[in-house]
């Protein structure tokens, strides 16, 4: 999967599942104030990305998420990994 469609794949997700803005969703944009997500959205968060990209999150995968782009990143990195 390309970066594009990763980034793709993840902006509608946002849009349908969280109801974010689209226009609001950047990659320099901050992670958690534009989605404003609690605890409980996480674990919602976590499940979709796991069920749409078939990777496994954890807890610490989430401390260095600050922009949508580190976002990005991150399922991009599970997603080699997976392959490789």
């Amino acid at each position: 999967m390309t970066r594009h469609a990763i980034i793709d794949t993840i902006n509608k997700l946002m849009a349908e599942e969280f109801e974010a803005d689209p226009a609001q969703i950047a990659a320099a944009a901050d992670f958690r104030e534009t989605l404003g997500l609690d605890s409980l959205d996480y674990v919602d968060l976590v499940v979709s990305i796991e069920a749409g990209f078939g990777v496994k999150l954890v807890e610490v995968d989430f401390s260095d998420i600050t922009t949508f782009d580190s976002f990005y990143t991150l399922i991009e990195n599970k997603l080699k990994s997976k392959a490789g």
